[in-house]
């Protein structure tokens, strides 16, 4: 019999974008997440989801969801809801200043944090709104989990010192990566539970349109076309990785990152509506025994993440699918297995013979779903299981 968990009701933020109506999808049916209020600009504000949305998935909207009324983005409008799911641009989501010097914030005092962050998310964890967000401004803040559901939802068990240093009784805040370096760390989770730390890596993506929202790219310049370049992409696969990967110290107060851990990373757009394609060359830490293409496909397939043995609904049955065939996975066909949830690998073998690099392999994963919007959700899951909200 399934377990029974308590029913929340939960907002999202920037209803009306991409990530908002993959927000909206995975919600439709969920057993115990259930949707109370959708939110957007306030030039939206006031008008029937319908009328306001440029639909863009492939599966109808219901007619409830047609009919709710978007409410403009502001703590007081979302006091009905136990849990905010923020796909907010990250322009409006939070100050930029906080990403890019945490440590000035880290060391400020929750008066000075409450005068200075003044953005829309912090707007509702200080009206005691938990926020789960796809946006990138927080997610290198010492005190803001960093969670991939299927990699390391233990460091949500920070959220009682991100409270108390924050003078919050139910707020908080808890971001997911970028919807690239997802991709790639849950195959490093699975290897380095299995063979020890990986060293360095060497990652070359193709990501699809829909990682740009929407209109996103226009249409002439991705048409027979491959752009080399994203701006900001590379840098967050460089640097998200170690926060991750690493641990959360003995009191629960800080997370120790992953240290002697390079990453190089060339990201690319491409033609693809929907899921990142990663190209991986990576070298282990421990060179007296490197595993074998085998092993390391085998350690894949066991892989079992913290939020699959402890029931979350949306866990998916494999955290990575791993491909026999030479040539998969494919966007097209292999992005929605296990619901977008799960991260297809494939073309794992070693490295060329006195070369500098152990193994190579290819991983898929659904950029909107596990890389944004599936995660979140999965994080919110693992945190009502752990008793947080």
């Amino acid at each position: 019999m399934a377990t029974q968990y308590p029913k929340k009701k939960c907002g999202v933020l920037g209803a009306t974008g991409s990530v908002g109506q993959r927000f909206i999808l995975l919600l439709a049916d969920h057993p115990f997440l259930e949707l109370q209020a959708v939110g957007a600009s306030e030039r939206s504000a006031g008008k029937r989801y319908k009328d306001a949305v440029r639909w863009k998935q492939m599966t109808p909207m219901s007619e409830r969801l047609s009919q709710l009324v978007l409410r403009d983005c502001k703590a007081e409008q979302f006091q009905d809801c136990d849990i905010v799911f923020s796909g907010l641009n990250s322009d409006v989501a939070g100050d930029v200043g906080m990403e890019t010097n945490p440590i000035a914030f880290d060391h400020c005092s929750r008066k000075q944090w409450l005068i200075q962050v003044h953005f829309l998310e912090m707007e509702f964890i200080k009206a005691e709104i938990p926020v789960f967000s796809n946006a990138k401004n927080y997610r290198k803040h010492p005190l803001v989990p960093l969670v991939v559901p299927t990699v390391n939802p233990s460091h949500l068990d920070l959220i009682p010192h991100q409270r108390k240093e924050f003078g919050l009784k139910k707020g908080f805040l808890v971001c997911n990566s970028n919807c690239a370096v997802i991709g790639i760390v849950i195959p490093f989770a699975a290897l380095q539970a299995k063979f020890g730390p990986v060293e360095e890596v060497e990652v070359f993506t193709e990501q699809a349109i829909s990682g740009a929202g929407y209109p996103g790219v226009p249409s002439m310049d991705i048409v027979d076309n491959v752009i080399p370049y994203i701006s900001g992409e590379e840098d967050k696969l460089e640097n998200e990785a170690q926060k991750i990967l690493g641990s959360l110290n003995a009191g629960a107060s800080a997370f120790d990152e992953q240290k002697g851990l390079t990453i190089g990373a060339t990201c690319t757009r491409v033609g693809v509506t929907d899921g990142h394609m990663a190209f991986v060359s990576l070298r282990f830490k421990n060179r007296s025994a490197v595993p074998s293409a085998e092993e390391v496909a085998q350690a894949m397939r066991e892989y079992q993440s913290e939020a699959q043995k402890l029931g979350a609904p949306s866990a998916p049955k494999e955290a990575i699918f791993v491909f026999d065939e030479p040539d998969r996975p494919q966007p097209r066909l292999d992005r929605n297995i296990n619901n977008g949830y799960t991260v297809s690998v494939g073309r794992v073998r070693e490295g060329q013979k006195g070369g500098y690099f152990d193994i190579r392999f290819a991983a898929l994963s659904h950029n909107t779903v596990l890389g944004a919007a599936g995660s979140s959700i999965l994080n919110a899951e693992v945190a009502v299981i752990k008793g947080y909200v």
